[in-house]
């Protein structure tokens, strides 16, 4: 059983001890925690935002973390099977004073969580964190008299709203994608991408191939959208004669694709290549977390823009978006930033603008992928114990790699000549982390590989 706190949520597996892993104690404790946290901003708003991915138990958490909130003096507007994106996008449009999305994102169906946002639509930074994790151990909550409590309304016309809002961004050209008659194959993992995407793709004139687009929360393989997971999607498109495959995860936050040969894209290159087209039209800065790609630093100097790394975590990536003005960010992992919508990764921004990419250059996926630096990344883990003193080891590679670059902001990066790798404790999973890239794929494997036995020694 496990339960993890940190700037991604309140993630942990369903079922078992209170305080060891997501029980429905715990749910209670850590929405009661939030509640008091928003009460404390002063907000006008008592209202908040909810949204589920299709997860098996998501059911039980939506009635739960309702329910909490109503008996913290809150209303609570559900807008049911939905994404990540679509609840951020509500937040800021409904001028509530919070949202919560009830998604494991990319763990498996086991596990789910609470990703907390702010009145913004943003997820909460760490040291707001910090203090409502604070208040759920102390068990410091106040619930309303019966004359308080709030309020539920159920309203699932939100994907709608979202949806309508992708449409109407400028760069998008609905008429150009719609001329092209493309046919895309959709793996949605059996969650809410299976509804809201195929609605997005009917309004764009795009003809989609559904596979596991059923949100029944039993996902057919590994949720994460990595090329071992999509084995599938790359048969089918061959098969179907497709132009390219979409592949998101349980939540919609993550986009990568398949080209019409069945050769994986590379969600590093989902932002890579929906950046370099943003770049070319408004031109500016772009950010990435430090485990993403050379590749996108390379096309924003194409551009004249300036490139810059954050930490990883999408509110890290955020916060140095607006200190930087970039006008396009996101992360390695397929994840879409763009702020002329929202601040937050979004699958169906990401299609959109690579939809209409694509209709621009009119060329085929695997043409557009050949056009791109090519870099290739090599992403290993290795499990964590409860003994394994994770800054040690960061001290120890440190010291033995100080005549290289070194970037300790989060974990340990260290750049080479014709490479770099980056290790970190997740974020949302009791793992470490080993990314590494090269020029070529033995490369970075090979890199990988050393830092592994690195670790290992040390663990």
């Amino acid at each position: 059983m496990t339960l993890i706190k940190s700037i991604s949520g309140i993630r942990g597996t369903i079922g078992g001890v209170e305080g060891n892993s997501l029980t429905p104690i715990d749910i209670v404790k850590f929405t009661s925690a939030y509640a008091r946290f928003i009460l404390e901003q002063k907000i006008e708003s008592k209202t908040i935002v909810i949204g589920r991915d299709a997860r098996i138990s998501g059911f039980m958490l939506s009635n739960i973390v309702s329910g909490t909130l109503i008996g913290c003096g809150f209303d609570v507007i559900d807008i049911g099977l939905s994404t990540t994106p679509t609840v951020e996008v509500a937040v800021h449009d409904l001028k509530a004073a919070g949202g919560i999305i009830l998604t494991a994102s990319h763990n498996p169906k086991q596990w789910n969580a609470l990703k907390l946002l702010n009145n913004k639509g943003e997820f909460i930074s760490a040291n707001d964190g910090e203090v409502i994790l604070d208040y759920s151990t102390k068990n410091d909550f106040k619930f309303s008299l019966i004359d308080s409590i709030g309020k539920y309304q159920f309203d699932n016309s939100l994907n709608d709203s979202h949806i309508n809002k992708v449409l109407d961004l400028d760069l998008v050209n609905i008429d150009l994608i719609k001329s092209k008659k493309y046919k895309v194959v959709l793996d949605a993992v059996n969650s809410t991408g299976g509804i809201i995407i195929p609605k997005l793709l009917k309004e764009l004139g795009v003809e989609c191939v559904e596979l596991y687009c059923t949100p029944n929360g039993d996902f057919p393989h590994n949720p994460e959208p990595l090329p071992e997971n999509l084995k599938d999607i790359s048969n089918l498109v061959v098969k179907e004669k497709a132009d390219f495959g979409i592949v998101v995860d349980p939540d919609v936050d993550r986009l990568a694709f398949v080209c019409e040969d069945g050769t994986i894209f590379g969600e590093e290159y989902t932002l890579v290549s929906v950046a370099d087209f943003v770049l070319s039209k408004l031109g500016g800065n772009a950010v990435s977390n430090l485990s993403s790609t050379r590749a996108l630093s390379d096309i924003t100097n194409k551009h004249g823009g300036e490139y810059f790394a954050s930490s990883v975590g999408e509110v890290n990536v955020v916060e140095k978006m607006k200190e930087t003005s970039a006008i396009i960010g996101g992360e390695g992992n397929g994840g879409i930033i763009y702020p002329k919508l929202h601040y937050g990764r979004d699958a169906l921004v990401g299609i959109a603008l690579f939809l209409t990419y694509l209709s621009e250059k009119d060329l085929s996926v695997s043409e557009l992928r050949s056009s791109y630096p090519n870099y290739f990344i090599s992403k290993n883990k290795i499990q964590l114990t409860d003994s394994t003193d994770m800054q040690f080891i960061i001290s120890e590679l440190a010291n033995k790699y100080s005549k290289e670059k070194i970037n300790l902001i989060d974990g340990l990066k260290i750049d080479f000549d014709e490479g770099w790798v980056h290790l970190r404790k997740s974020n949302t999973e009791p793992i470490v982390r080993i990314y590494s890239e090269s020029i070529s794929k033995q490369k970075a494997d090979k890199l990988a590989s050393v830092f592994v036995e690195e670790i290992k020694s040390l663990i």
